[in-house]
């Protein structure tokens, strides 16, 4: 059975959505909350994303998709300007979590631009 693009979309927006819940706690979890600014980095870029996918989860809108790109390059490049260097948890956390919701980002925007690619 195919599953249509708009279901693709939503799938990949609840994606979009777990991975800010992730990002959100990550500083907990792989214990950098005394760096601050990984954390509100996290924190901040979370929030970000995680509205994104609510909005996108009730109407869809392209740009929506290429603000989470921009969100997932910013957490891929920020521990290199940021200076996370100290810190390689917060350092590989942004950088995972970055390549996931940028590639996410690019598959909805991929898949918008490219239906038939699924016919």
């Amino acid at each position: 059975m195919a599953i249509s693009l708009m279901e693709r979309k939503r799938m990949l927006d609840w994606v979009n959505l777990l991975l800010a819940a992730c990002l959100f706690v990550s500083p907990w979890i792989f214990g950098f909350t005394a760096e601050m600014i990984p954390t509100w980095n996290a924190w901040i870029v979370a929030a970000l994303l995680g509205v994104f996918a609510v909005a996108a989860l009730s109407v869809f809108a392209e740009w929506e998709e290429w603000a989470s790109l921009v969100l997932g390059l910013w957490l891929i490049a920020s521990p290199w300007l940021l200076s996370f260097a100290p810190n390689a948890s917060a350092m590989w956390t942004d950088t995972v979590l970055g390549v996931l919701i940028a590639g996410a980002s690019l598959w909805v925007v991929w898949d918008v631009h490219h239906p038939h690619a699924h016919a």
